[in-house]
């Protein structure tokens, strides 16, 4: 017996062997598989990674028809029944302007052209399938027009900036709120009072900056909490305020806040994302821009977004300083400037003024061979969405060159007068009134859905993200909103009508992250959108997280599209704490209408969440 027993005791003990070998290889699967899931970082590729993995994944949509995807909810197990909420360190994350994700991913941008500020967007497997919640203690925003002077300090806990532009009036802390008194660097008494200087300086009647409507659209450079962009909006100037999220940290986060139109950006290698002819006016007050970099690129890329005849604000030591440095930046700045053609308007105290001419008769006289160069004739210069700079001059077109001027009539009559550039896209200025009468009727309609839960106030920043001629934001004209008009990348040339129309704009590809900070806009309308992603592949569980991640809490999502679009999203509902209130209309068929569509209104439900 002992000699049979043996066997059978190795066999068991060889049994537990193999079986304890199969458990710990399924735990060590297990757990690379959790760091390499989709939707998943890996807890050492974050330095600041302390707690439980903040990312969940694992129902984002393969490539398919969305007709068959869509018809029900029983053949589609990958429809969560809830969403996870991101870890609390993530509550001000911006995906594609995320510098961690730098360092994970091992890029070498080279600083000192900035392109680390640059967008640097996560690949498909490292992407947040969480909801960014809100700081805790947030609050629904001061409304406008108080918060341009004020907002809820737990909103943006970062008070740095007050006390290191505590000299300047840029902001200062009042107990559980921070005021904005209007100041900047190079305007500590105000910008208001600032306005008014350039007015003079430029001889405008009444000392009016906007001189008669003529002066629209301003790309504010170094923008810092938008100040200057603000005390514009009383004189019918939208400026747009760009600014990188740099060692000002938040900066723009403040001025989206405040409900003034503003967005991150940088001038680094890439052209901005605004096409050609775009602004009457740029305003760099002491951006600490090294404009004389790489050729001058810099300021050619002004130049290319400079109307004709527009003008150049610099508010900065070089144009006042007497000491050597500044001296041999402003003679060589100056040269540069010449040899583009810009000749000084004004210059007083520490601001000088810059025009840009208004015909290429000046480029014909110059000497051969003269730097910088005339770009080349199959250069577009309304290409903007990763299009690296170019140093060189932007030519007028033969028309523009006659007419010499950009042949725009005044605000605000240029809002609904049918721009000359609509005729690169084969639309007749009838074409376009009927598109303005349709967008009116299609906003009164919305208005009239979501009359019986909207405020009066409840509105401040709004983005169209599939803007097209900019009807829907000109239906808005009458309410105190200004809208972020987003033309998709294969439909970005049409975004120069929306600048022709006195808006303003930026080309974005809805398969990725915009660049802004979470809980930005309190409306946001998405007409034909993701029937558009679809035919790119992009899915569509990543662009509602994406519009959840932009969007206030107590806001609004507007989506148009198709029925079966519709009905798949109704199912998302819930899961993206959509359902404070919604309703679903079938809208009247228009000209617009590529095919049947309905319309999906969702408000944004406001509870305290527990993240994950």
């Amino acid at each position: 017996m002992k000699h049979k027993s043996e066997p059978a005791h190795v066999t068991k003990l060889v049994k537990y062997v193999l079986v304890g070998l199969v458990v710990f290889l399924g735990l060590i699967c297990l757990y690379c598989g959790s760091l390499l899931a989709p939707g998943s970082r890996r807890a050492d590729d974050d330095a600041t990674a302390d707690g439980v993995d903040p990312v969940l994944g694992g129902y984002v949509r393969e490539d398919g028809d969305f007709d068959d995807l869509f018809e029900d909810q029983e053949h589609n197990p990958e429809v969560p029944k809830s969403i996870p909420v991101c870890d609390m360190r993530f509550s001000e994350l911006i995906p594609c302007l995320d510098r961690n994700l730098i360092y994970q991913l091992k890029l070498k941008p080279n600083l000192a052209l900035m392109e680390h500020y640059e967008r640097h967007c996560p690949p498909p497997e490292r992407r947040y399938n969480c909801l960014i919640p809100p700081p805790i203690g947030y609050k629904i925003p001061i409304r406008w027009p108080a918060s341009r002077d004020e907002v809820w300090k737990v909103n943006i806990p970062h008070t740095h900036l007050a006390s290191e532009k505590s000299d300047q009036n840029w902001m200062v802390v009042n107990g559980d709120k921070i005021n904005f008194p209007g100041g900047g660097t190079h305007f500590h008494n105000g910008a208001d009072k600032y306005i008014i200087a350039l007015a003079r300086m430029l001889k405008f009647p009444d000392d009016k900056l906007n001189n008669g409507g003529n002066i629209r659209n301003v790309l504010d450079v170094g923008c810092g909490v938008a100040s200057f962009g603000a005390y514009l909006l009383p004189h019918n100037i939208m400026a747009m305020s760009l600014a990188p999220n740099d060692v000002h940290e938040n900066q723009i986060q403040f001025a989206l806040e405040r409900g003034i139109p503003s967005t991150l950006g940088v001038l680094g290698t890439k052209r901005l994302p605004y096409p050609s002819r775009s602004f009457e006016m740029a305003h760099c007050s002491r951006c600490r821009i090294d404009w004389l970099q790489r050729d001058g690129i810099l300021l050619l890329e002004l130049d290319r977004l400079l109307r004709p005849g527009g003008y150049f604000v610099y508010s900065s030591p070089e144009a006042y300083a007497r000491d050597a440095v500044n001296r041999r930046i402003w003679n060589a700045t100056s040269d540069l400037l010449k040899r583009m053609c810009w000749r000084v308007v004004s210059k007083k105290d520490q601001t000088v003024i810059w025009a840009k001419p208004t015909s290429n008769s000046c480029f014909a006289k110059r000497d051969p061979g003269t730097l910088p160069p005339l770009c080349s004739s199959d250069d577009d210069p309304d290409a903007s969405w990763n299009v690296f700079m170019k140093a060189c001059i932007t030519p007028y077109s033969g028309k523009v060159h006659r007419q010499k001027g950009s042949g725009l009539v005044p605000w605000p009559q240029r809002l609904t007068t049918a721009p000359s550039r609509l005729e690169e896209f084969g639309i007749s200025a009838e074409e376009f009134q009927e598109d303005t009468s349709i967008w009116y009727f299609r906003v009164f309609e919305y208005w009239k859905q979501m009359k019986s839960v909207v405020e009066k106030d409840s509105f401040r920043n709004v983005m169209d993200m599939n803007s097209n001629l900019g009807g829907f934001a000109a239906a808005l004209k009458d309410k105190d909103v200004w809208v972020m008009n987003v033309a998709p990348v294969n439909a970005s040339a049409k975004l120069k009508i929306i600048y022709d129309r006195g808006l303003i704009g930026t080309v974005h590809d809805w398969c990725e992250s915009f660049s802004t900070y979470p809980r930005t806009y309190d409306l946001l309308h998405a007409w034909q959108v993701f029937s558009e992603i679809e035919e790119h592949g992009c899915s569509s569980e990543d662009l509602l997280i994406e519009m959840d991640r932009i969007l206030r809490p107590d806001g609004f999502v507007i989506i148009r599209d198709r029925p079966s679009i519709i009905n798949y999203i109704q199912k998302f509902l819930i899961a993206l704490r959509w359902d404070g209130w919604s309703i679903e209309v079938e809208p009247r068929i228009d000209v617009l209408s590529a095919s049947d569509e309905r319309v999906l209104i969702a408000r944004k439900k406001w509870e305290e969440v527990s993240t994950i």
